[in-house]
């Protein structure tokens, strides 16, 4: 599945000094659009909503607090693939950047033929952690409706002097007469019940 290198409009985060434009000079090279480039004193979750780049790259000597941080809330709010290019071979650094968000780290060397190849993984690996992402929400938030269904369950059995099985009926029948979920019935039971202070 090859992504093509026209098509990704790069946000370019410089954060070395010493070496400005090494990244640029390579991914213009390999064929890529750099739409913005900033240093890193930057807000980043504002400059990503104003560009909105298909990758975010960080070119950076050793990343600090401040960048992971930046990281974290792009992360966050408004996930995009994220490259790290930069000298610090320190694992704890690498698994810090990889928990803040950043989809590939890349030790030492920027060559233009190595760009394509790096960026099509690192896009791959965000798909791949976004899906897992969702899962694990959708899961969430079935098991939270599923206790709320119980609660609700509950309430009826009190209010309706019934059994578990004929609650759970009379929650099915009204789901179905009104073209509603069986959560939906189950928030009305109980704001209903909080409402008569049951």
């Amino acid at each position: 599945m090859g992504i093509a290198a026209k098509m990704l409009r790069i946000l370019l985060i410089n954060d070395t000094p010493k070496k400005v434009g090494r990244l640029r000079a390579a991914l213009i090279e390999a064929g890529f659009e750099v739409i913005d480039e900033s240093g890193l004193i930057i807000d980043l979750p504002a400059r990503v909503e104003a560009v909105r780049p298909d990758v975010i790259l960080i070119d950076s000597d050793s990343p600090g607090r401040d960048v992971m941080e930046q990281v974290c809330l792009v992360t966050r709010d408004q996930p995009r693939p994220i490259v790290m290019f930069t000298d610090e071979q320190n694992p704890d650094v690498m698994r810090q950047a990889i928990q803040s968000g950043v989809s590939a780290y890349i030790v030492e060397g920027i060559q233009s033929q190595r760009l394509k190849p790096i960026l099509d993984v690192a896009m791959v690996r965000f798909e791949s952690d976004q899906a897992l992402r969702a899962q694990l929400n959708a899961r969430d938030q079935q098991m939270a409706e599923r206790k709320r269904v119980e609660l609700a369950k509950g309430m009826l059995m009190q209010m309706k002097n019934c059994n578990e099985e004929e609650a759970y009926t009379l929650m099915r029948r009204q789901a179905m007469s009104r073209q509603q979920k069986l959560i939906q019935v189950a928030e009305q039971i109980i704001a209903m019940n909080d409402l008569l202070g049951q």
